[in-house]
């Protein structure tokens, strides 16, 4: 098995090659008789495998030659499941399905063909999971003992989280039809077993309104809840005779937006409370909420909480804090006692990490959200890097991030956004973003310049902005239509976004229209926003990351802006990866892209860009 590199015991050396180490995550927890197992990514080989704890041992599970990973919606998620005496997981290379039993045999291929999967659950002997053929997606199940293949549901454009009942009576799962994303308007459906088959389909909620649904669960009772954010923020909620029922819950957002599969942020339990993670002020809550409101809170000192798992004796998570790495908790539902069964080895220590502090600053006529990581070293007054995440409706969190940290430790300072249309914040600031992606988002970029200059935090004539995918895409609007910058950085960003939209793949070819419109009726707003059509606008240095096998923000949108300001004569370079995807994986170009960023913004503030 590949080991985790060392990291550099001395912090004032911390190397890109070191940060990019610290980034082993964890994902997709399933617990049962038989132990605990999750998905680990080691960026050292871009692979992510199985492990198992059980009876207080950790193993790995997963073979040399298999890395467990969906690309369903090209974004993936629920890769793997427990099937009774066996695990079934997606395998990255052929995105086929394999049974290996937990007695350690080779992995046995389930499925012969080129289709994709995702979403995998096991129940009643079947496994379900979302196929993905070309464009057409449809909800299946195969019988884990002879392989026989059920057509569930098609017809939707979309779907995600099927879910029997424990009597096996009742299947729930979530679809939705283009042009909406799952994050504006889904549809919670259900059937009922009928002799061998199912009958038709019902529309429990998201039919009467535009409402966001999302990890439909069944609880012991076999009554079906979900969480919809019609109430304003995702939360949990019942069916019942009436309709959806809101169960108490916290006003604030009890998941992220939905941009993988296989999302597991709340549970139902069998005496009508729940188990949840949600988000307060930007900081994550872990709490077991009773059927008459009350709160037992579990999250010590983390922060953020995910892929949560619970038995009679443990609740399990992967958590991460402000000075802790992700990493897979068992918390002792007792007496909250934790043990850390992996991750979690900060690769500095503590006194040496920057820490978050809350952003809440006005921007326009509007709030825009965030944190700031002030310089471990250098001035009073630092450069400053703003870090846009991408989605755009994504988020980040005030977790350990090892790239920050590379930055602080180089003397400058971070402002991770979550600006208006980040999730976390409840619906109306997620929908803030309709048809103002290019202005909100970068109006909220810059503004934190200006608060902090305020504050006497930052060298404002030393901002620098950067950011992947949508992230891109603000950051070179940033760049062509404000004055705030020196420099920018763009990771496999968006920089024409009508041509985006012809050459993306199902999953956001719509996305589009809502966030900036129709691109035939609204051309004039798409030309405004297009920073390829304004090249000539921007007067600052621009270096691009860009992978090649990207099917998300093809290759070519990178060369054409790079060309665009070339023949400007502005200062620009671009560096493509051979074998990298739409965000790259594969630690050498990971460390490579963080030392040539780097290297960019020092030759700026040298005067050499």
């Amino acid at each position: 098995m590949t080991e985790t590199l060392a990291l550099s015991p001395n912090p004032e050396t911390l190397s890109a090659a070191n940060a990019v180490a610290a980034g082993i995550d964890f994902a997709e927890l399933e617990v049962s008789a038989a132990g605990l197992f999750w998905s680990e990514y080691r960026p050292q080989d871009a692979a992510s495998r199985i492990w198992r704890w059980f009876e207080g041992r950790t193993t790995c599970l997963t073979p040399d030659g298999f890395s467990v990973r969906s690309r369903v919606y090209e974004y993936g998620g629920g890769s793997f499941c427990l099937a009774d005496d066996a695990l079934v997981f997606v395998n990255e290379s052929d995105q086929q399905l394999y049974r290996q039993l937990l007695t350690g045999d080779a992995p046995q291929q389930l499925t012969f063909d080129d289709k994709r999967y995702g979403d995998v659950r096991f129940a009643c002997g079947q496994i379900l999971a979302v196929e993905e053929d070309r464009a057409t997606h449809r909800l299946i199940a195969i019988d884990i003992a002879d392989g026989t293949r059920q057509l569930l549901a098609e017809g939707a454009d979309f779907y995600a989280a099927p879910t029997l009942s424990l009597d096996g009576q009742r299947l729930a799962w979530i679809e939705w039809q283009r042009p909406h994303q799952p994050w504006t308007s889904t549809s919670l459906m259900c059937a009922e077993r009928i002799n061998n088959g199912w009958s038709t389909p019902r529309c429990v909620a998201g039919y009467a309104q535009e409402e966001s649904l999302q990890q439909p669960r069944f609880d012991r009772q076999g009554r079906l809840h979900c969480l919809t954010d019609r109430g304003g923020f995702w939360q949990p909620w019942l069916e019942t005779a009436e309709g959806l029922e809101a169960l108490p819950a916290a006003a604030a957002d009890h998941s992220p937006a939905p941009w993988q599969l296989g999302g597991c942020t709340w549970l139902p339990l069998g005496n009508g409370g729940y188990l949840a993670s949600w988000s307060e002020d930007g900081f994550g809550v872990l709490g077991l909420r009773a059927a008459d409101g009350s709160l037992e809170d579990f999250s010590g000192a983390y922060s953020r909480f995910r892929s949560l798992a619970v038995d009679d004796q443990y609740l399990y998570c992967i958590a991460a804090s402000a000075v802790s790495p992700s990493a897979v908790l068992a918390i002792s539902r007792d007496d909250h006692s934790i043990q850390v069964l992996a991750g979690g080895v900060a690769l500095l220590p503590a006194e040496r990490i920057s820490r978050p502090q809350s952003l809440r600053y006005p921007s326009g006529a509007a709030e825009a959200h965030g944190y700031f990581y002030p310089a471990m070293n250098g001035g009073p007054t630092p450069p400053l890097v703003v870090f846009i995440h991408g989605g755009p409706t994504s988020a980040c969190y005030p977790v350990l991030d090892p790239r920050i940290q590379y930055w602080s430790q180089r003397g400058f300072a971070v402002a991770d956004l979550n600006y208006r249309g980040s999730t976390g914040y409840g619906r109306a600031y997620r929908q803030s973003l309709y048809l103002n992606w290019g202005v909100v988002d970068v109006e909220d970029a810059c503004a934190v310049v200006a608060h902090l200059a305020e504050r006497g935090l930052i060298n404002p004539d030393q901002a620098f902005i950067r950011g992947g995918s949508a992230g891109g895409y603000t950051t070179l609007c940033a760049l062509a239509f404000r004055d705030v910058f020196r420099a920018g950085a763009s990771l496999y960003g968006v920089s024409d976004p009508v041509a985006l939209g012809k050459a993306t793949h199902k999953f956001e070819s719509d996305y589009l229209d809502w966030l900036i419109g129709d691109p035939q009726t609204d051309i004039e707003r798409y030309r405004a926003r297009t920073p390829l059509l304004h090249a000539d606008q921007i007067h600052v240095p621009v270096i691009f990351f860009q992978g090649e096998l990207d099917a998300v923000v093809v290759p070519e949108q990178t060369r054409a802006m790079l060309k665009a300001l070339q023949d400007n004569g502005i200062p620009a370079e671009a560096h493509f990866y051979p074998n990298e995807r739409h965000g790259f994986r594969q630690a050498a170009n990971q460390a490579d892209a963080l030392e040539k960023e780097w290297a960019f913004y020092r030759r700026v503030i040298d005067g050499q860009g």
